[in-house]
């Protein structure tokens, strides 16, 4: 029963995090929910701008502290180990939830593009970062990054193991994809408020120092070989030509696991 019950919490913890990430595409996009990013000023600027700061704030210390190794070792004391994914996954979910139900829009226009290729064109730069967020995770293991291949596992009476290190397509020219995608998908508006331009750059200066925080893991957890995969791959803007060693890290894992 109790493994029925952690199966069932991690299930439910996933589908928080596709109505969070749906809802997240609509907020960013003013597309088909209740409440987009946009809108007038209604509170004090002031206090909107502070609101929507300690939103991001808020997400990041959450998602940063929630994904380190030191904080998993304490938490899994407390919890079981199956669950610690999905419940990161759940506070996450339940952080983006927060920042829809609270943002403040603060009113302005910081660009206005009204060429229409162009706009079309942004539209789907917008589409396409999202769906290099969704691609990435499949590339890299979907149900691992959200949790569900741990509570499976679990389910079934068999270990977790860690998946291995790889660069599936898209990690061959870029060493995080995921946050490219968002970034990318942020950023792309034919219309850039002020809200969305300052929701663009709090994320973006986050989004930096997470990679950074998530790299020196990376480092820690697979030593000289991420070291020498990131030599050769740029970190957030993909790169098709560069290339600073005649054996791409890749072709060395794949010699590795013969």
């Amino acid at each position: 029963m109790k493994r029925t019950g952690i199966l069932i919490y991690g299930v439910l913890c996933y589908l928080a995090f596709q109505g969070s990430f749906l809802y997240l595409i609509g907020f960013t996009g003013n597309l088909f929910v209740p409440k987009g990013i946009d809108g007038e000023l209604t509170v004090p600027l002031w206090q909107a701008v502070i609101t929507n700061v300690s939103l991001i704030i808020l997400f990041g210390v959450q998602h940063s502290i929630m994904a380190r190794a030191w904080f998993k070792e304490w938490w899994t004391k407390m919890i079981p180990e199956a669950m610690e994914r999905s419940t990161f996954v759940l506070f996450s979910s339940l952080a983006l939830f927060a920042m829809f139900y609270f943002w403040q829009p603060l009113g302005g226009v910081v660009w206005e593009i009204e060429n229409s290729f162009l706009i079309g064109v942004l539209w789907g730069t917008f589409a396409l970062g999202y769906t290099l967020v969704l691609a990435s995770s499949f590339l890299i293991n979907h149900f691992d990054l959200f949790g569900l291949r741990q509570v499976w596992l679990n389910f079934r009476g068999k270990p977790y193991t860690h998946l291995s290190f790889g660069t599936p397509f898209l990690y061959k020219y870029v060493r995080h994809p995921l946050y490219f995608g968002i970034l990318l998908a942020f950023w792309s508006a034919g219309t850039m408020s002020v809200t969305r331009f300052l929701f663009a750059s709090v994320f973006t200066l986050y989004t930096l120092k997470a990679i950074q925080w998530e790299e020196k893991d990376l480092m820690t957890h697979f030593g000289d070989l991420y070291r020498k995969y990131a030599e050769q791959v740029p970190m957030i803007i993909p790169s098709f030509f560069n290339r600073k060693s005649k054996e791409p890290v890749y072709k060395s894992i794949a010699k590795k696991n013969e």
